[in-house]
C-alpha cells in the first residue's frame, strides 16, 4: 500500500466510469499505454484485480467494484483537505471591523476557514455597515435593523448580544423597571447614531424617560456624572458594558422588560467568496439565541434577530 498515490485513485475511478481505456486515457489527458501500466501497478500494490479486460471489453471485478465507492470518498476528503489548505494559504484575507466588541475566541473559530485581519478602525456601527457596502470592508461585528441591511444590501447572522443594565446613585442593588429608567440620547448624531434610534425605541416602547444631552456623555466620566444627577437609574450603552463604576454607584438590572443589544456579523448579498462565507459560518453557528427568546426580552422593532 505505501506505492499507491491518489494518481492511481484517480485513473481507477476514471476506468470504472468509462469501462474503456481510450475513453478514460482521453478523459486525463494521458497515453492509454500509460494508464494501462498505472492500473496494472495499482492492482500490483493492493494486491487485487480491479477490472477484467480482453480484446473488446472491461469490467469490474468483484473487488473492483467493492473498492470503487472507498475509493471515491477517500479521493472527496484528499480534496476538501486540499481546499482547506487552500484557504489556510492565505491566498485571499478577509477584513473585519467592529465598533467595541469581538468574540475574545475570534482568531481560534477562524483559524482553520480564513485569515481574518481586524481593521485597526473602530467606527460606530452606521460607518461600519457603510464600509461592508462600499466594498471597504469584507465583514462587520455591529447593530443594524432590517432597513440598513435592505438599502445596503447586506446580510446578517447573530453573533452576540449584551443585556443592558442600569447605573445609579445609593446602594439599592435590586431590580428596576425599564419604565423607572432614564436613557441619554446625544445631539452628536455621526458618532451615536445607532444608539439614538436603540434609546428613543427603548423610552417608546418601555416608558423610560428619554434625556437629551450634548457632551458624549453616553459612556465614560461624563456618563457616570450624569447618573449622579439623575433622579432615575440611567441605562448603560453597549459601549460601556465591561467598564468598571465609581465607588459611589451601583448597577442594577433593568427588568420589565429586559433590555438587549444584538451584535450583527454583516456581509454584502452577493458575497461568492469561500473565505468570508467560511468565516461567517465559523463565527455564527452555534451561537444560540442568547436570551433574546425569553419571554421578557426586549428588542427595537426592526432588529433582525427579534
Amino acid at each position: 500500500m505505501t506505492g499507491v498515490e491518489l494518481r492511481q485513485l484517480r485513473y481507477f475511478v476514471a476506468v470504472a466510469e468509462e469501462l474503456n481505456f481510450g475513453r478514460a486515457a482521453d478523459r486525463l489527458l494521458i497515453a492509454g499505454p500509460s494508464l494501462s501500466q498505472q492500473i496494472k501497478a495499482l492492482e500490483r500494490d493492493l494486491g487485487v484485480r480491479l477490472f477484467d479486460r480482453d480484446r473488446r471489453s472491461v469490467s469490474l471485478t468483484a473487488a473492483g467494484a467493492a473498492l470503487l465507492p472507498h475509493t471515491r470518498a477517500l479521493l472527496e476528503r484528499a480534496d476538501d483537505l486540499r481546499r482547506r489548505a487552500g484557504r489556510l494559504a492565505g491566498s485571499e484575507a478577509v477584513r473585519l471591523g467592529y465598533v467595541n466588541w469581538l468574540p475574545a475566541d475570534l482568531t481560534t473559530r477562524t483559524a482553520g476557514v480564513a485569515q481574518v485581519h481586524v481593521d485597526a478602525w473602530i467606527a460606530p456601527s452606521h460607518t461600519q455597515a457603510t464600509r461592508i457596502a462600499d466594498g471597504s470592508l469584507d465583514l462587520a461585528v455591529c447593530w443594524v435593523r432590517d432597513e440598513d441591511l435592505k438599502r445596503h444590501g447586506l446580510r446578517a447572522r447573530l453573533l452576540g448580544a449584551d443585556r443592558l443594565y442600569a447605573v445609579a446613585t445609593g446602594t439599592d442593588t435590586g431590580d428596576v423597571r425599564a419604565r423607572d429608567t432614564s436613557v441619554l440620547l446625544d445631539d452628536d448624531t455621526q458618532s451615536w447614531s445607532s444608539w439614538n434610534v436603540y434609546a428613543e425605541q427603548l423610552a417608546h416602547d418601555t416608558g423610560a424617560h428619554a434625556v437629551p444631552i450634548s457632551d458624549g456623555g453616553i459612556t465614560g466620566p461624563a456618563f457616570f456624572d450624569h447618573v449622579r444627577r439623575s433622579r432615575r437609574p440611567v441605562v448603560n450603552s453597549p459601549k460601556g458594558q465591561t467598564a468598571p463604576l465609581p465607588p459611589d454607584l451601583v448597577r442594577r438590572e433593568v427588568v420589565e422588560p429586559s433590555v438587549h443589544w444584538t451584535w450583527s456579523l454583516v456581509w454584502r448579498e452577493g458575497e461568492t467568496r469561500a473565505g468570508v462565507l467560511a468565516a461567517v459560518d465559523a463565527l455564527c453557528d452555534g451561537v444560540g439565541d442568547l436570551g433574546l427568546r425569553a419571554p421578557d426580552a426586549w428588542l427595537p422593532a426592526g432588529d433582525p434577530h427579534r
